[in-house]
């Protein structure tokens, strides 16, 4: 088996990959389609990898007959509209009351339409028999071998696709998942993750996938820390420890007469305490303006008297009399800078009223009554 040119090829454009055998003549590239001989007939697949050291195993390998040529291409976007079809037709069949439940996810033509493939999800209906369900589908598809599949929920979540469940645009299964490997809850726990079913779940409703990116790193990482529950010597006195922190190669350790401490896994080791570092709290800009030069003022207070002052009573005539002494004082100081005693008053003569009033005309807009009051 390790003497043959072993390929991998994908029916679908994220789907599971297969090995397949290509003759050593047969000059292939990644990306290229080929037609290749399966358990479902004659299929049209792409290939995904060629193998420069293939496995060994003792399975059956099938073989590629053929590179996929230009009429192929073509004829393989013509099957996709026919399962297009398919599906719609499926669809509107299982709208009946007696398939509640049953829900039709895709359809699969084979290259040459002698096989169609459904693919079906359905779960805790034990009234659905498949056979029932062929006999009567099997007469909307004229010269085709109906056929049917079961997915579970992580199939039909690929399939169908959408938002994740972090909130990514597009869920992992769709984007770059070909297979599912299997998730534990103790993968959960390794890694300190809420056990709420609504954070570890996916849309599928299943454990997400995501728990096992990262499991291989925290269990290499807990290995080189004390496990929970185990007493241990510290530089700080003997302690339990009660929390394992593989991220920051810690162990948080309950110390008698001390308390809870977090201990690095380098003062296990040596016995010595590092110094730890004081945080650097954040600086301030200062402002550098003079607050004299500058006034803040908002829009919605202006005209209005402060804050403080508009809450006693009485603060309008305060604000009223201190207006009136500030322009008395300036009075007084202009009339003594003029020469004149600020006890006289120098009342106008009524020629230079007259003559004042001559000059700025009569404004307009105002008359003024038998009894001397104004009015419009």
């Amino acid at each position: 088996m390790s003497e043959q040119k072993l390929i991998r090829v994908q029916f679908k454009r994220i789907g599971k990959t297969y090995y397949f055998s290509a003759p050593e003549d047969m000059e292939l590239q990644v990306g290229e389609f080929v037609i290749v001989n399966t358990a479902r007939g004659k299929q049209i697949a792409k290939v995904a990898s060629i193998e420069q050291h293939p496995p060994d195993h003792d399975q059956e390998v099938q073989g590629v007959e053929r590179k996929a040529t230009p009429r192929d291409l073509i004829l393989r976007d013509m099957i996709k509209e026919k399962e297009a079809e398919a599906l719609e037709k499926a669809r509107d069949f299982l709208n009946k009351p007696e398939y509640k439940g049953v829900k039709a996810i895709d359809a699969e033509y084979s290259f040459d339409s002698t096989r169609l493939t459904l693919f079906l999800t359905y779960e805790d209906l034990p009234n659905f028999n498949m056979r029932n369900f062929i006999r009567e589908a099997a007469p909307m598809y004229t010269d085709t071998r109906l056929e049917i599949r079961q997915v579970g929920p992580r199939d039909m979540a690929k399939e169908v696709s959408g938002l994740g469940a972090c909130g990514i645009e597009k869920r992992c299964c769709s984007r770059f998942l070909t297979e599912f490997s299997s998730i534990s809850i103790r993968m959960a726990k390794s890694q300190n993750v809420s056990l709420t079913p609504t954070e570890i779940t996916g849309i599928c409703g299943r454990l997400r996938c995501c728990l096992a990116y990262e499991h291989d790193m925290y269990e290499e990482a807990r290995k080189l820390l004390p496990k929970r529950k185990k007493s241990i010597q510290t530089p700080l006195g003997e302690g339990k420890v009660i929390q394992v922190l593989p991220l920051s190669d810690s162990v948080i350790v309950s110390i008698p007469e001390v308390g809870s401490r977090e201990i690095t896994r380098t003062e296990l080791e040596t016995g010595v305490m590092e110094e730890k570092k004081p945080v650097l709290a954040a600086i301030q800009s200062e402002d550098t303006s003079d607050d004299h030069d500058v006034e803040m003022v908002r829009f919605d207070q202006i005209g209005r008297p402060p804050k403080g002052e508009e809450s006693r009573p009485g603060s309008t005539s305060k604000t009223r009399q201190r207006r009136d002494r500030s322009m008395q004082t300036r009075t007084e100081t202009f009339e003594e800078q003029s020469g004149q005693d600020p006890k006289i008053a120098q009342p106008k003569s009524s020629k230079d009223s007259a003559s004042s009033r001559k000059k700025r005309g009569r404004r307009p807009g105002k008359r003024v009554s038998h009894d001397g009051s104004k009015s419009k």
